[in-house]
């Protein structure tokens, strides 16, 4: 089994960030597959390689860079985590979302994921973008499995109000400013490294899904479990399996997400003016 982060672990990763990065931004995001481009449109930009931060989880994915930024993006401040780990290289759960409770320790109290997604609609073509309402993870395995640690909130959580609507109100606004076209649907859970089969997502569309992907869904349900208030965004890189005749392959999925930069960084940019004094 693999070992578990104790409570002094989170704290001592907090520490080595404050002390590095100084002043904490209070929202944080986390830049998805052919996203990390962002970090570039930081001013006053303070930086620190993840394999810095004791004890952190790093991404194997060359797509995610590995690097926490703390700046400001269109003058708001932000902490910027470019990239993620993933189930798929051989990490649980609770390792994956764990850089979450780090964040609560930095008092942070707005959390923005971003990903890369699969779409199950024909009108939510690759390049554009889906608010997640809800999700579905049909895998046994949770973040929160292991000892309790109350330090991080109660041991049952909630899962009712996951995507917090407020924060979605206000990505919908910042879409129609942007004239961003931003869809909302829900986000289905796939541990990956392999791609699904199209009959995987017939019966994802059965149960309600309108995208799929590798992320997201440990850190959401972390991020509720301390308390840090959750939106999440999906940049939709490909049609899902069976609904097209392309091969779906990383290096599609990141050269689409590359070529929705203008627009994403309009979204994100109002986004977080929208959600700074919520």
């Amino acid at each position: 089994m693999e070992l578990k982060h104790s409570y002094t672990d989170y704290k001592n990763m907090a520490e080595a960030v404050a002390v590095r990065l100084g002043e904490i931004p209070k929202c944080a995001v986390v830049l998805g597959s052919g996203l990390g481009f962002i970090k570039d449109r930081l001013t006053d930009c303070r930086s620190m390689r993840y394999d810095e931060i004791p004890g952190f989880t790093l991404p194997g994915n060359p797509n995610h860079s590995g690097v926490l930024s703390a700046g400001r993006l269109t003058g708001i401040p932000v902490l910027l985590l470019s990239g993620r780990a993933h189930c798929y290289e051989g990490y649980d759960m609770a390792r994956v979302a764990g850089y979450v409770r780090m964040l609560a320790l930095l008092k942070v109290k707005k959390l923005v994921l971003t990903n890369a997604a699969g779409s199950l609609r024909p009108e939510m073509n690759p390049g554009s973008f889906m608010l997640i309402s809800d999700h579905i993870k049909l895998c046994a395995e949770s973040p929160l499995t292991g000892p309790h640690m109350p330090e991080f909130g109660k041991r049952f959580v909630d899962l009712t109000r996951c995507y917090d609507p407020e924060l979605r109100a206000a990505a919908k606004r910042a879409a129609n400013t942007a004239g961003v076209v931003l869809r909302e649907g829900v986000y289905m859970y796939f541990a990956g490294p392999q791609y699904e089969t199209p009959a995987e997502i017939r019966a994802a569309k059965a149960l309600g899904a309108d995208a799929v992907g590798m992320s997201t869904v440990p850190e959401a349900i972390m991020a509720r479990s301390v308390g840090i208030r959750l939106l999440a965004v999906s940049c939709i890189t490909n049609l899902a399996a069976g609904l097209s005749d392309w091969e779906i392959s990383d290096a599609h999925v990141a050269e689409t997400a590359q070529k929705t930069a203008g627009e994403f960084e309009r979204l994100l940019s109002g986004i977080l003016e929208n959600i700074h004094t919520i």
